[in-house]
């Protein structure tokens, strides 16, 4: 294995790895908040459950990255990396990723905590306190675009 190829792997690695810690990091957070409001009113479920889900997105955007990184790298496909160039260069793409991830995640799931307290007082107002954690949401997607991009055209 080439220093190139552990390099691409690494990248591959840490955007699904601190991507997935962000997410089950919000996900836990907005969960805490879930179960308690559930425990007061068990017909809020539905509402806090989208709630506690959404820092989950980042997880997969991480893991969606890493596919197509092991898919260009010749791990699933493509070629094999093989100079120590090329491999940094998958490493930096898979970065954009693994650290807005990271940090989007446990942000949205403390977004989504305030939210779930939003309904738990004042239920028909969901729709408004969804709002609050999909605005964070807007840069994880735009990290996941950045990194694609990247992956995508190096050649």
């Amino acid at each position: 294995m080439t220093l190139g190829m552990v390099f691409a792997l690494t990248g591959a690695v840490l955007s699904t790895a601190l991507a997935g810690w962000g997410s089950a990091w919000g996900v836990g957070l907005a969960g805490q908040a879930a179960a308690g409001v559930v425990a007061e009113d068990p017909d809020q479920f539905a509402k806090v459950l989208i709630l506690q889900l959404l820092p989950g997105t980042q997880g997969i955007y991480g893991l969606l990255v890493t596919f197509i990184t092991l898919s260009n790298i010749g791990i699933l496909g493509g070629n094999p990396v093989a100079d120590t160039h090329t491999g940094l260069l998958y490493m930096l793409a898979c970065l954009p990723i693994a650290i807005v991830g990271l940090i989007s995640a446990y942000h949205q799931g403390r977004t989504s905590v305030a939210s779930i307290g939003i309904v738990a007082k004042k239920p028909d107002q969901f729709g408004k306190a969804m709002l609050f954690p999909a605005m964070v949401e807007t840069y994880a997607i735009l990290a996941l675009l950045v990194s694609i991009l990247a992956i995508t055209n190096i050649g």
